[in-house]
């Protein structure tokens, strides 16, 4: 998992390499000024020498600037390596994601995805800039201080051995109490996100059945619970520091105990064993020793929440799309024709039963294929395996006579243009939407594109025309002309096969059949397939595929139907009964 993230960190190696390096040389200075302080006070102070007291006291102002030197460049190095690091890896993640297949996506709400982009990777930035400079000055600082006490006494450090063990275990033991606390905030911060997603995305809805205060209690509670979770994690970590208090004060009542005995006994004489400058660095080193392991007990801290965003994080970026380009992928289609040849298909392995049973279809380049169904016949699925959106799971799937699995990915869904169930247009002018069916598109491919559509009504009326403003999601657009906008996007790309995916439902009977006979008359090589509700949307498509439970129930055309599919035959009647009347 380690070694995956650290991919992210590339060019900023440099940076990451550099910070610890100075944060050893700010460890190593610290450490000498305790000794120079002793100096002063033993070479200086006591024996009324004044020109020892300059010359160690210059000595400790060297110590002091060189280790403010390696300190700022071990911060800014640090920032900068954090930073790029973070930035890289949201990167990382975010074109992982877009490799996706949407089996992959399945895996992943959208929320889940939002919060590992921002809030895990923002944790694990944090972590990795503590990595970097704290997690090597802690252990670095305890074993210059030590290392240094035991030169100067190595009977006063005794103490250590005894104080440093038992508050090590005290301060891990509390790390692993709060550990699953964060573990579990981390999935509770997904629900939070997907309250406020949900809330925000159908704000409309709430206001119109007036549930403002039931989604505030949803939020509220949501939010309550990363409350509750934090301050039990909190109370538990509030322990750190008297446990840390407690250790330095009981060491230097100890060290001061003792040592006063030792400096009494030895007369104060440098050969003969501790001196009051010693007994005041051991002070000092007491003090280094017991903050450095206070400080490693945060960084454990720190390096346990992280555990849940790296592991969410890595789940990201490892996630292996299922859909890849073969070795020589086929890089052109030859037309619209479709087969599909004893297909079966199932979104996951666990599913218990196929979405779709032993399809057997076969469609002519630039027919019309029109898909009735009740809801959850499958019909969406049925089209999705053409522009290898899901691969078939068992039989194939061929365009223009070639398994779609041989196609150049990229190829292929640009010669399949198919306008999805739930219309999406994005924030931007009108012209920038149309553009996605095609960047290099003139204004007259456009506006000839909108006029198949049926678009480039509504849109004169507008006082920006095609430079209108569009909101995110097209929140300013009624249904209709959201519909009608992306049926022109999907044109632009002049593909050989269409598929409108009950892409009509929310336009007028009138403009439907506009938008069909325009196809018929302006775009007639390209092969259409309209799954629809209604069926005067379909009846003058040239064959007419009837769906239940997954499996094509009846096809044939509208004439051929009426006389020999019973199913047909009841949709029919009960779209026309009111009209016969």
């Amino acid at each position: 998992m380690i070694k995956q993230l650290a991919k992210s960190v590339r060019e900023y190696t440099p940076a990451s390499i550099l910070s610890p390096l100075c944060m050893v040389g700010e460890c190593y200075m610290e450490v000498q000024i305790p000794l120079v302080l002793s100096k002063i006070v033993d070479l200086g102070v006591t024996l009324g020498d004044m020109n020892a007291v300059v010359r160690y006291g210059l000595q400790l102002i060297l110590c002091a600037l060189c280790s403010l030197a390696f300190g700022v460049c071990s911060a800014i190095a640090a920032s900068y390596a954090g930073t790029g690091f973070a930035r890289n890896l949201r990167h990382d993640m975010y074109y992982k994601v877009q490799s996706y297949d949407f089996a992959n996506i399945d895996k992943f709400s959208t929320s889940s995805i939002v919060t590992r982009l921002t809030s895990d990777v923002a944790t694990i930035q944090m972590a990795f800039q503590i990595m970097i400079r704290m997690a090597i000055r802690c252990p670095m600082m305890m074993i210059l201080g030590v290392s240094k006490a035991f030169s100067i006494s190595p009977k006063l450090c005794v103490i250590y051995c005894i104080v440093l063990p038992l508050l090590a275990v005290a301060l891990v033991g509390i790390s692993y109490l709060v550990h699953p606390i964060f573990d579990r905030v981390f999935k509770t911060y997904d629900k939070l996100n997907n309250a406020v997603q949900e809330n925000v995305h159908g704000i409309r809805v709430v206001k119109a059945y007036v549930r403002e205060q039931k989604e505030i209690d949803k939020f509220s509670d949501v939010s309550g619970t990363i409350y509750k979770d934090f301050c039990k994690a909190e109370k538990m970590l509030a322990f750190n520091n008297p446990l840390m208090q407690l250790a330095v004060y009981s060491c230097i009542i100890v060290i001061s105990w003792l040592g006063a005995r030792m400096v009494v006994a030895s007369g104060n004489d440098l050969s003969a064993g501790l001196t009051t400058g010693q007994l005041t660095s051991m002070f000092t080193y007491t003090i280094q020793i017991l903050s450095s392991l206070m400080m490693f007990s945060m960084v454990y801290v720190m390096i346990t929440m992280t555990r849940a965003p790296l592991r969410r994080t890595y789940e990201l970026l490892v996630e292996t799309p299922e859909l890849d380009n073969p070795t020589n992928p086929v890089t052109e289609v030859k037309d619209g024709s479709i087969d599909f040849e004893d297909v079966s298909f199932r979104y996951s392995p666990t599913a218990p039963r196929n979405s779709l049973e032993h399809i057997d279809l076969h469609i002519r380049s630039g027919q019309t294929v029109g898909i009735l169904g009740v809801t959850g016949s499958s019909k969406s699925t049925l089209v999705q395996l053409i522009p290898r959106l899901y691969d078939a799971t068992e039989g194939s799937v061929k365009v223009g006579g070639v398994d779609v699995r041989d196609y150049d990915v990229q190829t292929l869904r640009d010669a399949v243009s198919m306008v999805l169930q739930k219309n999406v247009l994005f924030s931007g002018s009108i012209k920038d939407n149309l553009r996605w069916g095609n960047p290099d598109a003139t204004d007259e491919e456009m506006l000839h594109a909108c006029k198949l559509a049926c678009a480039d009504e509504f849109i004169q009326g507008f006082p920006d025309k095609y430079d209108t403003h569009i909101e995110q999601g097209g929140s300013n657009v009624s249904g209709g002309q959201k519909q009608r906008l992306c049926i022109a996007r999907a044109l632009l790309k002049k593909p050989k096969i269409l598929i409108l995916d009950d892409s009509t439902s929310a336009v007028d009977t009138k403009t439907d059949a506009s938008i069909r006979k325009a196809f018929a008359e302006e775009i007639p090589d390209t092969t259409k397939i309209i799954i629809a509700q209604r069926v005067a949307s379909v009846e003058d498509a040239d064959v007419i595929l009837v769906m239940e439970n997954g499996a094509i129930a009846a096809m044939g055309s509208h004439d051929e139907l009426m006389r020999s599919s019973e199913i047909y035959q009841e949709i029919y009647n009960s779209q026309t009964k009111g009209s016969d009347e």
